[in-house]
């Protein structure tokens, strides 16, 4: 069946502009909100239709200018036979080239048979589909896909209505899954009470196919239906047709009354197995009403993790775990440019793939804040808190996102942060300057609008606390210190400083004369990061002390570290922008 090659929009909704070459499989589009992916989705389900009647208004118009129409084209290739036939579509066949993505009025040799079809609105607000060729028009000639093809072409839809693909309606998945056909009406003129149970019967031998068909399907995907799917005139129906004729389980209740998920996750194991009548499938927010495992079921049961792609699927989602579930030819970025929507392949490349792995939310954040550690999590979410209890708008609301690099050496952070930036998010990379990275590395990052922060002249982050914060700040720190780790604290200040100093040492001078000396002040912030075993090296210790430590101080500590602090959380609110 049919592949769309191109998608092409224009003046609709929040998309000025887009053009977008999808796979020929799995599409799932991410991004941050308001990028314009569920408008990518509707797009493609208006342009290929099947209805008669298609509401349109003002608001679906880029902007609400209604002196520039609407306009949406599809290009669709790997045509079935009639598609391709001469006296059918003739004038309008034309060729499609793949490594350019360009589409010639007419097919040659090495090119791909395709079809254009267009939708355009205008101020009326009546839509017209008709087929796109420069030759046709030249001759006066225009033309639409006959009826049939139209609905042989429409997409499938799982949604919040998914139970619409429950039943014998036309255009659902259960009339594409088999041939079959069943007559209700003799059913219906018996009395009531009978009616269900006798054409139960007459229906199973009607529709013995696509039953066995959803039973196998349900079985696979862990949907409980019981034994075997059964046809049944459904209770609801209240005009005698195709939808009369609904699923239901073992005993006679319809499916329809299955969860969101479970409805949800069998009409795409249904859709897999009528692949072969309709090939295209759209799910908004593919996670909504599934559970982590049944997300990946849901995916799987769409081909996910095939290699021949059986149909092509397009998704939007804001769940990690499809993003772990899914490969990197199979993931989109949807980002807003000055010109328009562009959609960005994330692609295969090592570093990609396990950054997607390890840090899938970032993705789908707009900003990416990229930490050489967790000390710098802790502490940019420790300062958030508090920010966020001043009125302040939090991180998350700003669409940033905190990913911990790991430490390590120091040109790793841009390694991370070359995955994002490639793809167009706005980074950072907070670092620290005891080990300063490779010149070149960060100058690239830089110069292709990277942003960088790092601590002052050769200083870590603890380096960086106790070499700022208030006396009175430093020794809670201590305190907070000595919480955590007891008598180990004590071992390392007494190792770093050759056994000259005790925390007691330090209290008591703070005590005395609210004052710490620059020496001292340089022998706890090493003692706080000897070795592997740092006082505040994790994400929730550093979090705590920042909230309720470093944050109260930033007022009153050196003003050259505030600064610092200052320019990581504007950077993030001029990103929401």
């Amino acid at each position: 069946m049919a592949r769309i090659r191109k998608v092409e929009i224009a003046n609709f909704r929040g998309i000025r502009r887009l053009v977008w070459y999808p796979a020929p499989g799995i599409n799932c589009l991410i991004g941050p909100g308001d990028s314009g992916k569920s408008t990518v989705l509707d797009a493609i389900d208006l342009c290929l239709s099947a209805r008669r009647n298609v509401q349109f208004s003002d608001a679906d118009f880029f902007g609400l200018d209604i002196t520039t129409p609407i306009s949406i084209t599809l290009t669709l290739g790997e045509l079935d036979e009639p598609l391709k036939a001469l006296e059918n579509y003739g004038p309008f066949l034309r060729g499609y080239r793949a490594d350019s993505g360009i589409v010639e009025d007419e097919p040659q040799v090495d090119s791909e048979v395709v079809l254009c079809i267009n939708l355009t609105v205008t101020s009326d607000l009546e839509p017209s589909w008709t087929l796109i060729s420069d030759r046709a028009a030249q001759q006066g000639i225009t033309k639409t896909l006959a009826w049939k093809d139209r609905v042989a072409l429409a997409p499938t839809r799982i949604g919040a209505l998914a139970d619409f693909n429950l039943g014998w309606q036309r255009g659902s998945v259960l009339n594409r899954i088999s041939e079959e056909r069943v007559d209700a009406s003799v059913a219906l003129v018996r009395a009531a009470r009978d009616a269900r149970s006798a054409f139960g019967d007459q229906a199973e031998q009607q529709l013995q196919e696509a039953l066995e068909i959803v039973t196998a399907t349900a079985q696979e995907l862990g949907v409980n239906i019981g034994a075997k799917a059964r046809a049944l005139l459904d209770w609801h129906s209240v005009s005698f047709g195709g939808g009369t004729v609904s699923l239901h389980n073992e005993n006679g209740i319809p499916l329809h009354n299955l969860g969101v998920g479970s409805t949800r996750l069998l009409v795409a194991g249904m859709q897999r197995k009528a692949a072969a009548q309709a090939s295209i499938v759209l799910s908004d927010e593919l996670e909504y009403g599934l559970e982590p495992h049944r997300i990946a079921r849901f995916l799987g049961s769409l081909g996910a993790k095939e290699t021949a792609a059986p149909l092509q699927v397009f998704l939007t989602t804001h769940s990690p775990v499809a993003l772990r579930e899914l490969s990197g030819n199979q993931l989109f970025v949807v980002r807003r440019s000055p010109h328009g929507q562009e959609v960005r392949p994330i692609g295969t490349g090592n570093d990609i793939q396990s950054t997607i792995r390890l840090y899938p939310e970032a993705f789908l954040a707009g900003s990416v804040i990229v930490c050489e550690g967790a000390s710098e999590v802790g502490l940019l979410r420790g300062l958030d808190l508090y920010r966020v209890e001043q009125g302040n708008a939090s991180l998350a609301a700003l669409g940033v996102a905190l990913i911990d690099c790991g430490g390590g050496e120091p040109d790793r952070p841009y390694v991370r942060a070359n995955a994002f930036q490639a793809l167009g998010y706005r980074v950072m990379v907070l670092r620290d300057d005891d080990k300063k990275p490779t010149p070149a590395v960060e100058q690239a990052f830089v110069e292709k609008g990277g942003a960088v922060v790092a601590y002052r002249a050769g200083r870590a982050l603890e380096d960086e606390l106790f070499g700022s914060l208030t006396p009175a700040a430093c020794q809670k720190l201590i305190s907070y210190a000595n919480e955590l780790h007891g008598d180990l604290i004590h071992e390392h200040l007494r190792t770093v400083s050759n056994n000259k100093l005790t925390v007691q040492q330090i209290c008591d001078e703070i005590q005395k004369t609210n004052l710490l000396p620059v020496q001292h002040r340089a022998i706890l912030g090493q003692a706080a990061r000897i070795r592997k075993a740092g006082w505040f090296k994790s994400i929730s210790w550093m979090e705590e002390a920042a909230r309720t430590i470093v944050a109260p101080d930033l007022q009153l500590c050196d003003q050259g570290f505030r600064a610092l602090m200052d320019q990581i959380f504007g950077w993030a609110a001029d990103g929401s922008h």
